[in-house]
Protein backbone atom coordinates (compact mmCIF):
# COMPACT_ATOMS: atom_id res chain seq x y z
CA UNK A 1 0.00 0.00 0.00
CA UNK A 2 1.40 3.04 -1.13
CA UNK A 3 0.98 6.61 -0.69
CA UNK A 4 2.29 10.23 -1.46
CA UNK A 5 2.58 13.38 0.56
CA UNK A 6 0.26 15.43 -1.46
CA UNK A 7 -2.96 12.75 -0.88
CA UNK A 8 -4.95 13.94 1.76
CA UNK A 9 -5.26 12.26 5.54
CA UNK A 10 -9.04 12.81 4.96
CA UNK A 11 -12.14 14.40 2.92
CA UNK A 12 -13.13 17.79 4.51
CA UNK A 13 -16.75 17.13 4.84
CA UNK A 14 -15.63 13.77 6.94
CA UNK A 15 -13.62 16.19 8.98
CA UNK A 16 -16.22 16.36 12.13
CA UNK A 17 -16.70 12.53 12.18
CA UNK A 18 -13.07 11.56 12.11
CA UNK A 19 -12.46 13.70 15.27
CA UNK A 20 -15.32 12.19 17.17
CA UNK A 21 -14.35 8.82 16.11
CA UNK A 22 -11.00 9.74 16.76
CA UNK A 23 -12.09 10.95 20.44
CA UNK A 24 -13.56 7.40 21.22
CA UNK A 25 -9.46 5.69 21.35
CA UNK A 26 -8.63 7.76 23.14
CA UNK A 27 -11.78 6.81 25.84
CA UNK A 28 -11.39 3.22 25.62
CA UNK A 29 -7.44 3.65 26.64
CA UNK A 30 -9.05 4.27 30.07
CA UNK A 31 -10.83 0.47 30.35
CA UNK A 32 -7.43 -1.22 28.70
CA UNK A 33 -4.55 0.02 30.52
CA UNK A 34 -6.14 0.63 34.01
CA UNK A 35 -6.13 -2.93 34.02
CA UNK A 36 -1.80 -2.91 34.57
CA UNK A 37 -2.26 -0.89 37.43
CA UNK A 38 -5.02 -2.96 39.05
CA UNK A 39 -3.02 -6.55 38.23
CA UNK A 40 -0.51 -5.62 41.42
CA UNK A 41 -2.95 -3.58 43.12
CA UNK A 42 -5.29 -6.43 43.34
CA UNK A 43 -2.48 -8.97 43.16
CA UNK A 44 -1.25 -7.26 47.10
CA UNK A 45 -5.29 -6.93 48.06
CA UNK A 46 -6.50 -10.86 47.45
CA UNK A 47 -3.14 -12.46 47.92
CA UNK A 48 -3.14 -13.72 44.29
CA UNK A 49 -0.07 -15.63 42.24
CA UNK A 50 0.93 -14.10 39.05
CA UNK A 51 -1.27 -16.59 37.14
CA UNK A 52 -4.42 -15.52 39.24
CA UNK A 53 -3.96 -11.78 38.82
CA UNK A 54 -3.96 -12.58 35.49
CA UNK A 55 -7.16 -13.18 35.22
CA UNK A 56 -8.18 -9.53 34.75
CA UNK A 57 -6.44 -9.59 31.36
CA UNK A 58 -8.39 -12.91 31.08
CA UNK A 59 -11.97 -11.59 31.91
CA UNK A 60 -11.24 -8.41 29.68
CA UNK A 61 -10.28 -9.63 26.80
CA UNK A 62 -12.29 -12.68 26.71
CA UNK A 63 -15.26 -10.18 26.79
CA UNK A 64 -13.89 -8.51 23.25
CA UNK A 65 -13.36 -12.34 22.04
CA UNK A 66 -16.69 -12.92 22.79
CA UNK A 67 -18.66 -9.82 21.72
CA UNK A 68 -16.52 -9.10 18.44
CA UNK A 69 -18.79 -11.30 16.06
CA UNK A 70 -22.05 -10.06 17.60
CA UNK A 71 -21.02 -6.48 17.24
CA UNK A 72 -20.11 -7.16 13.17
CA UNK A 73 -23.40 -9.08 12.81
CA UNK A 74 -25.35 -6.43 14.49
CA UNK A 75 -23.91 -3.28 13.05
CA UNK A 76 -24.48 -5.09 9.60
CA UNK A 77 -28.09 -4.05 10.81
CA UNK A 78 -28.27 -1.30 12.54
CA UNK A 79 -25.35 0.58 11.36
CA UNK A 80 -22.31 2.17 13.04
CA UNK A 81 -23.75 4.57 14.97
CA UNK A 82 -26.28 2.56 16.83
CA UNK A 83 -23.37 0.12 17.29
CA UNK A 84 -21.51 2.71 18.49
CA UNK A 85 -24.11 3.78 21.36
CA UNK A 86 -24.48 0.42 22.46
CA UNK A 87 -21.16 0.24 22.99
CA UNK A 88 -20.68 2.88 25.27
CA UNK A 89 -24.05 1.71 27.23
CA UNK A 90 -22.12 -1.20 28.16
CA UNK A 91 -18.48 0.48 28.56
CA UNK A 92 -20.56 2.63 31.12
CA UNK A 93 -22.75 -0.37 32.91
CA UNK A 94 -19.22 -2.48 33.37
CA UNK A 95 -17.43 0.95 35.13
CA UNK A 96 -20.34 1.38 36.76
CA UNK A 97 -20.05 -2.35 38.25
CA UNK A 98 -16.59 -2.00 39.94
CA UNK A 99 -18.99 0.07 43.24
CA UNK A 100 -20.78 -2.57 44.16
CA UNK A 101 -17.59 -4.95 43.60
CA UNK A 102 -15.69 -2.60 45.73
CA UNK A 103 -18.66 -2.55 48.72
CA UNK A 104 -18.05 -6.85 48.60
CA UNK A 105 -14.89 -6.40 48.40
CA UNK A 106 -14.83 -9.89 46.16
CA UNK A 107 -12.32 -10.60 43.13
CA UNK A 108 -14.39 -12.46 41.12
CA UNK A 109 -17.01 -9.61 41.06
CA UNK A 110 -14.45 -7.31 39.30
CA UNK A 111 -13.94 -9.88 36.89
CA UNK A 112 -17.75 -9.80 35.90
CA UNK A 113 -17.22 -6.21 35.81
CA UNK A 114 -14.32 -6.08 33.52
CA UNK A 115 -15.52 -9.06 31.61
CA UNK A 116 -18.71 -6.50 30.58
CA UNK A 117 -16.67 -3.46 30.16
CA UNK A 118 -14.77 -5.12 27.62
CA UNK A 119 -18.26 -6.30 25.73
CA UNK A 120 -18.43 -2.64 25.15
CA UNK A 121 -15.33 -1.70 24.12
CA UNK A 122 -15.25 -4.45 21.49
CA UNK A 123 -18.31 -2.97 20.15
CA UNK A 124 -16.47 0.19 19.88
CA UNK A 125 -13.20 -1.62 18.60
CA UNK A 126 -15.24 -3.29 15.65
CA UNK A 127 -17.14 0.00 14.29
CA UNK A 128 -14.36 2.60 14.85
CA UNK A 129 -11.38 0.52 13.17
CA UNK A 130 -13.53 0.05 10.20
CA UNK A 131 -15.34 3.14 9.95
CA UNK A 132 -11.78 5.49 10.25
CA UNK A 133 -10.65 3.88 7.63
CA UNK A 134 -13.39 4.83 5.02
CA UNK A 135 -13.16 8.41 6.13
CA UNK A 136 -11.06 9.16 3.18
CA UNK A 137 -9.12 7.97 0.75
CA UNK A 138 -7.80 4.32 0.91
CA UNK A 139 -3.90 5.68 -0.08
CA UNK A 140 -4.17 6.92 3.22
CA UNK A 141 -6.07 4.54 5.39
CA UNK A 142 -3.41 2.69 7.14
CA UNK A 143 -2.44 6.56 7.90
CA UNK A 144 -5.55 7.72 9.11
CA UNK A 145 -5.74 4.63 11.36
CA UNK A 146 -2.57 4.83 12.95
CA UNK A 147 -3.50 8.78 13.75
CA UNK A 148 -6.50 8.34 15.47
CA UNK A 149 -5.08 4.86 17.31
CA UNK A 150 -2.29 7.30 18.61
CA UNK A 151 -4.94 9.22 20.64
CA UNK A 152 -5.35 5.48 22.16
CA UNK A 153 -1.51 5.71 23.18
CA UNK A 154 -2.16 9.26 24.33
CA UNK A 155 -4.62 7.97 26.91
CA UNK A 156 -2.60 5.04 27.63
CA UNK A 157 0.19 7.25 28.85
CA UNK A 158 -2.05 9.11 31.04
CA UNK A 159 -3.89 6.01 32.51
CA UNK A 160 -1.42 4.58 34.54
CA UNK A 161 -0.17 8.01 35.91
CA UNK A 162 -4.02 8.28 36.94
CA UNK A 163 -4.31 5.18 38.46
CA UNK A 164 -0.88 5.27 40.38
CA UNK A 165 -2.44 8.35 42.13
CA UNK A 166 -5.91 7.21 42.75
CA UNK A 167 -5.11 3.33 43.00
CA UNK A 168 -2.15 2.31 43.77
CA UNK A 169 -1.08 2.47 47.98
CA UNK A 170 1.96 1.78 49.84
CA UNK A 171 -0.09 -0.25 52.11
CA UNK A 172 1.17 -3.86 52.29
CA UNK A 173 0.94 -7.03 54.78
CA UNK A 174 3.46 -10.00 54.97
CA UNK A 175 2.00 -13.46 54.69
CA UNK A 176 3.14 -13.72 58.42
CA UNK A 177 1.17 -10.27 59.13
CA UNK A 178 -2.08 -12.10 57.11
CA UNK A 179 -1.79 -15.40 59.04
CA UNK A 180 -2.06 -13.35 62.29
CA UNK A 181 -5.15 -11.55 61.05
CA UNK A 182 -8.50 -12.40 61.75
CA UNK A 183 -11.44 -13.08 59.29
CA UNK A 184 -13.15 -9.98 59.80
CA UNK A 185 -9.45 -7.99 59.71
CA UNK A 186 -8.98 -9.14 56.37
CA UNK A 187 -11.86 -8.92 55.08
CA UNK A 188 -11.87 -4.90 56.40
CA UNK A 189 -8.48 -4.67 54.88
CA UNK A 190 -9.65 -6.00 51.49
CA UNK A 191 -12.66 -3.74 50.88
CA UNK A 192 -10.36 -1.19 52.44
CA UNK A 193 -7.94 -1.76 49.32
CA UNK A 194 -10.82 -2.45 46.39
CA UNK A 195 -12.20 1.01 47.53
CA UNK A 196 -9.61 2.85 46.10
CA UNK A 197 -10.90 1.53 42.18
CA UNK A 198 -14.63 3.29 43.34
CA UNK A 199 -13.73 6.76 42.58
CA UNK A 200 -11.47 5.99 38.96
CA UNK A 201 -14.03 3.65 37.36
CA UNK A 202 -16.91 6.01 38.44
CA UNK A 203 -15.42 9.10 36.57
CA UNK A 204 -15.04 6.47 33.65
CA UNK A 205 -18.61 5.57 33.77
CA UNK A 206 -19.82 9.32 33.56
CA UNK A 207 -16.98 9.97 30.64
CA UNK A 208 -18.46 7.28 28.66
CA UNK A 209 -22.24 8.23 29.78
CA UNK A 210 -21.32 11.97 27.97
CA UNK A 211 -19.17 10.34 24.68
CA UNK A 212 -22.69 8.53 23.95
CA UNK A 213 -24.37 11.82 24.33
CA UNK A 214 -22.83 13.93 21.98
CA UNK A 215 -22.51 11.01 19.43
CA UNK A 216 -26.48 10.47 19.46
CA UNK A 217 -27.09 14.28 19.29
CA UNK A 218 -24.37 14.63 16.19
CA UNK A 219 -25.09 13.52 12.64
CA UNK A 220 -23.03 10.88 11.42
CA UNK A 221 -22.46 9.45 7.84
CA UNK A 222 -23.89 6.19 7.26
CA UNK A 223 -20.47 4.00 5.86
CA UNK A 224 -21.02 1.22 3.38
CA UNK A 225 -18.52 -0.74 1.81
CA UNK A 226 -18.08 -1.07 -2.05
CA UNK A 227 -19.24 -4.35 -3.27
CA UNK A 228 -16.49 -6.95 -3.50
CA UNK A 229 -15.52 -9.25 -7.13
CA UNK A 230 -14.38 -12.83 -7.37
CA UNK A 231 -15.30 -13.32 -3.44
CA UNK A 232 -18.51 -14.17 -1.26
CA UNK A 233 -21.16 -11.79 -0.35
CA UNK A 234 -22.43 -10.68 2.95
CA UNK A 235 -25.30 -12.48 1.58
CA UNK A 236 -24.10 -16.11 2.07
CA UNK A 237 -20.54 -15.55 3.40
CA UNK A 238 -19.43 -17.18 6.36
CA UNK A 239 -16.51 -16.64 8.88
CA UNK A 240 -14.71 -19.53 7.33
CA UNK A 241 -15.29 -17.86 3.87
CA UNK A 242 -13.75 -14.92 4.60
CA UNK A 243 -10.67 -16.35 6.68
CA UNK A 244 -9.72 -18.45 3.29
CA UNK A 245 -8.58 -14.78 2.38
CA UNK A 246 -4.94 -15.53 3.10
CA UNK A 247 -3.85 -12.02 4.04
CA UNK A 248 -6.84 -11.75 6.43
CA UNK A 249 -6.09 -14.52 7.89
CA UNK A 250 -2.51 -14.23 8.87
CA UNK A 251 -3.33 -10.59 9.91
CA UNK A 252 -6.01 -12.37 12.56
CA UNK A 253 -3.03 -14.74 13.81
CA UNK A 254 -0.67 -11.61 13.61
CA UNK A 255 -3.11 -9.61 15.41
CA UNK A 256 -3.87 -12.36 18.15
CA UNK A 257 0.16 -12.78 18.59
CA UNK A 258 0.46 -8.88 18.69
CA UNK A 259 -1.75 -8.22 21.49
CA UNK A 260 -0.86 -11.06 23.61
CA UNK A 261 2.75 -9.87 23.63
CA UNK A 262 1.60 -6.35 23.47
CA UNK A 263 -0.84 -6.62 26.79
CA UNK A 264 1.75 -9.75 28.72
CA UNK A 265 4.14 -7.36 28.45
CA UNK A 266 2.37 -3.83 30.35
CA UNK A 267 0.98 -6.01 32.42
CA UNK A 268 4.17 -7.95 34.12
CA UNK A 269 6.60 -4.47 34.21
CA UNK A 270 5.89 -3.11 37.44
CA UNK A 271 6.59 -7.03 38.31
CA UNK A 272 9.41 -7.60 36.06
CA UNK A 273 10.82 -4.04 37.80
CA UNK A 274 10.46 -5.21 41.18
CA UNK A 275 12.52 -8.68 40.24
CA UNK A 276 15.24 -7.40 38.20
CA UNK A 277 15.37 -4.41 40.43
CA UNK A 278 15.39 -5.08 43.86
CA UNK A 279 14.28 -3.49 46.51
CA UNK A 280 11.93 -1.18 44.32
CA UNK A 281 8.25 -0.13 45.59
CA UNK A 282 5.30 -0.52 43.81
CA UNK A 283 5.03 3.25 43.33
CA UNK A 284 8.21 3.38 42.17
CA UNK A 285 8.18 0.17 39.46
CA UNK A 286 5.02 2.22 38.18
CA UNK A 287 7.24 4.86 36.69
CA UNK A 288 8.60 2.45 34.30
CA UNK A 289 5.15 1.23 33.16
CA UNK A 290 4.61 4.91 32.42
CA UNK A 291 7.82 5.56 30.48
CA UNK A 292 6.66 2.40 28.57
CA UNK A 293 3.40 4.20 27.55
CA UNK A 294 4.88 7.15 26.76
CA UNK A 295 7.25 5.62 24.24
CA UNK A 296 4.17 3.81 22.80
CA UNK A 297 2.60 6.92 22.40
CA UNK A 298 5.49 8.71 20.80
CA UNK A 299 6.00 5.61 18.70
CA UNK A 300 2.02 5.82 17.35
CA UNK A 301 2.71 9.97 16.64
CA UNK A 302 5.72 9.50 15.11
CA UNK A 303 4.90 6.26 13.09
CA UNK A 304 2.05 8.04 11.38
CA UNK A 305 4.16 10.83 10.04
CA UNK A 306 6.62 8.49 8.89
CA UNK A 307 4.23 6.22 6.98
CA UNK A 308 3.75 9.66 5.19
CA UNK A 309 7.02 8.29 2.83
CA UNK A 310 7.68 4.83 4.19
CA UNK A 311 5.71 1.93 3.03
CA UNK A 312 3.78 0.99 6.17
CA UNK A 313 4.30 -2.96 5.93
CA UNK A 314 8.72 -2.34 6.14
CA UNK A 315 8.40 0.10 8.97
CA UNK A 316 5.89 -2.89 10.52
CA UNK A 317 9.04 -5.08 9.62
CA UNK A 318 11.83 -2.73 11.33
CA UNK A 319 9.60 -2.18 14.77
CA UNK A 320 8.43 -6.04 14.67
CA UNK A 321 12.37 -6.88 14.18
CA UNK A 322 13.15 -3.93 16.80
CA UNK A 323 10.91 -5.99 19.37
CA UNK A 324 12.51 -8.94 19.04
CA UNK A 325 15.95 -7.48 19.72
CA UNK A 326 14.34 -5.72 23.52
CA UNK A 327 13.17 -8.83 24.33
CA UNK A 328 16.35 -10.78 23.61
CA UNK A 329 18.02 -8.12 26.25
CA UNK A 330 14.97 -8.60 28.40
CA UNK A 331 15.80 -12.53 28.69
CA UNK A 332 19.79 -12.46 28.54
CA UNK A 333 20.40 -8.93 30.64
CA UNK A 334 19.52 -8.01 34.04
CA UNK A 335 19.41 -4.91 35.92
CA UNK A 336 18.70 -1.65 34.34
CA UNK A 337 19.28 -2.52 30.66
CA UNK A 338 17.02 -5.45 31.09
CA UNK A 339 14.28 -2.86 32.43
CA UNK A 340 14.89 -0.05 29.79
CA UNK A 341 14.62 -2.55 27.11
CA UNK A 342 11.08 -3.38 28.44
CA UNK A 343 10.36 0.29 28.58
CA UNK A 344 12.08 0.53 24.84
CA UNK A 345 9.38 -2.14 23.62
CA UNK A 346 6.94 0.73 24.21
CA UNK A 347 7.61 2.51 21.01
CA UNK A 348 8.03 -0.80 18.79
CA UNK A 349 4.67 -1.52 20.09
CA UNK A 350 3.29 1.58 18.93
CA UNK A 351 1.79 1.03 15.17
CA UNK A 352 1.29 -2.64 15.41
CA UNK A 353 -2.12 -3.08 15.94
CA UNK A 354 -3.70 -0.27 13.51
CA UNK A 355 -1.12 -1.54 10.91
CA UNK A 356 -2.38 -5.25 11.12
CA UNK A 357 -5.24 -3.85 11.45
CA UNK A 358 -5.74 -1.70 8.20
CA UNK A 359 -3.42 -4.31 5.63
CA UNK A 360 -5.89 -7.17 7.32
CA UNK A 361 -9.18 -5.12 6.18
CA UNK A 362 -7.25 -4.23 2.80
CA UNK A 363 -9.83 -4.97 -0.55
CA UNK A 364 -12.18 -6.91 1.32
CA UNK A 365 -14.96 -5.38 0.19
CA UNK A 366 -18.73 -5.70 2.05
CA UNK A 367 -16.82 -8.15 3.98
CA UNK A 368 -14.91 -5.51 6.01
CA UNK A 369 -17.38 -5.72 8.70
CA UNK A 370 -16.60 -9.65 9.34
CA UNK A 371 -12.90 -8.63 9.11
CA UNK A 372 -12.69 -6.18 11.34
CA UNK A 373 -14.95 -8.96 14.17
CA UNK A 374 -12.43 -11.49 13.66
CA UNK A 375 -9.39 -9.13 13.91
CA UNK A 376 -10.97 -7.63 16.94
CA UNK A 377 -11.87 -11.34 18.05
CA UNK A 378 -7.60 -11.98 17.88
CA UNK A 379 -7.25 -9.62 21.04
CA UNK A 380 -8.03 -12.81 23.02
CA UNK A 381 -4.55 -13.66 22.60
CA UNK A 382 -4.65 -10.49 24.95
CA UNK A 383 -6.62 -13.26 27.64
CA UNK A 384 -4.04 -16.21 26.85
CA UNK A 385 -0.50 -15.17 26.33
CA UNK A 386 -0.22 -13.20 29.83
CA UNK A 387 -2.06 -16.15 31.64
CA UNK A 388 1.07 -18.48 29.99
CA UNK A 389 3.52 -15.90 31.28
CA UNK A 390 1.42 -16.03 34.87
CA UNK A 391 2.54 -19.96 34.67
CA UNK A 392 5.91 -19.48 33.41
CA UNK A 393 6.72 -16.97 36.10
CA UNK A 394 5.45 -19.23 38.80
CA UNK A 395 7.06 -21.67 37.76
CA UNK A 396 10.54 -20.44 37.21
CA UNK A 397 10.69 -16.24 37.10
CA UNK A 398 9.39 -13.47 35.45
CA UNK A 399 12.06 -13.02 33.48
CA UNK A 400 11.73 -16.38 31.50
CA UNK A 401 8.39 -15.63 30.98
CA UNK A 402 8.93 -13.09 28.22
CA UNK A 403 10.30 -15.67 26.12
CA UNK A 404 6.03 -15.81 25.05
CA UNK A 405 6.11 -12.24 23.73
CA UNK A 406 9.51 -12.84 22.00
CA UNK A 407 7.67 -16.17 20.13
CA UNK A 408 4.68 -13.62 19.25
CA UNK A 409 7.06 -11.20 17.93
CA UNK A 410 8.37 -13.24 15.50
CA UNK A 411 4.72 -14.21 13.72
CA UNK A 412 4.17 -9.95 13.27
CA UNK A 413 7.56 -10.29 11.75
CA UNK A 414 6.48 -12.52 9.22
CA UNK A 415 3.02 -11.07 8.61
CA UNK A 416 4.82 -7.38 7.44
CA UNK A 417 7.87 -9.67 5.18
CA UNK A 418 5.16 -11.65 3.62
CA UNK A 419 1.82 -12.10 4.88
CA UNK A 420 0.13 -8.98 4.82
CA UNK A 421 0.51 -9.64 0.65
CA UNK A 422 -3.21 -9.56 -0.88
CA UNK A 423 -3.45 -12.69 -3.30
CA UNK A 424 -4.50 -11.30 -6.49
CA UNK A 425 -7.93 -13.22 -6.58
CA UNK A 426 -8.53 -11.95 -2.48
CA UNK A 427 -8.30 -7.99 -3.90
CA UNK A 428 -12.03 -7.43 -3.52
CA UNK A 429 -12.30 -3.81 -3.95
CA UNK A 430 -11.60 -1.05 -1.53
CA UNK A 431 -14.20 0.05 0.68
CA UNK A 432 -16.12 3.61 0.38
CA UNK A 433 -18.28 5.51 2.08
CA UNK A 434 -21.77 6.83 1.62
CA UNK A 435 -22.07 10.68 1.51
Amino acid sequence: MTQTPATPLTDRRYTIPFLLITSLFFLWALGVNLNDILIPHFKKTFALNDFQSSFIQAAFFGGYFLAALPAGWLMSRIGYKRGILGGLFLCAAGALLFIPSAKAGVYYFFLGALFLMACGQSFLEVAANPYITILGPPETAVRRLNLAQSFNAVGAVITPFLGAAFILTDTSHTPAELAAMTAQQISAYRIGEASAVRLPYLVIAAIFALAALLIWITKLPEARDAEPSGAPTKSHATVFDVLRVRHLSLGVLAQFCYVGAQVGVASFIIRFAEHTLPGLSEKSAAHYLQAHLVGFMLGRFSGSAIMKIFPAPRLLALFGFSSVVCLLLVIFTTGHIAVWAIVLIGFFHSIMFPTIFALGIEGLGDLTKVGSSLLVMAIIGGAIFPSAMGRISDASNIQIAFIVPLLCHLVVFYFALRGYKPAVAARVGAPAPAA
